[in-house]
């Protein structure tokens, strides 16, 4: 038998929106690429069993950039909260 090759994780953005409108956009997680797609299935099943129609998520493979951006807004966000100096 050869031994399973394991999938690195990868950051990825996770956004669910219900059917009223409203979002919830989840910090960046690391994720393998089967991880991310069995969020998703297990989202519409939990969807599904609750009787809510049309909640979508959208699990999206953070890029370098995004990941770059996401860390200097977190670093500013953090700046704003840190206790001044008396």
């Amino acid at each position: 038998m050869t031994p399973k090759t394991q999938q690195p994780p990868h950051p990825y953005s996770v956004k669910i929106e219900t059917p009223t409108g409203k979002s919830a956009t989840l910090p960046v997680t690391l994720l393998t690429p089967k991880q991310a797609e069995q969020v998703q299935v297990e989202f519409k099943r939990l969807a599904h069993e609750a009787g809510i129609k049309g909640a979508r998520i959208n699990v999206q493979r953070v890029v370098a950039d995004d990941y770059e951006k996401v860390m200097s807004e977190a670093k500013a966000c953090l700046r704003t909260a840190m206790p001044k100096a008396a």
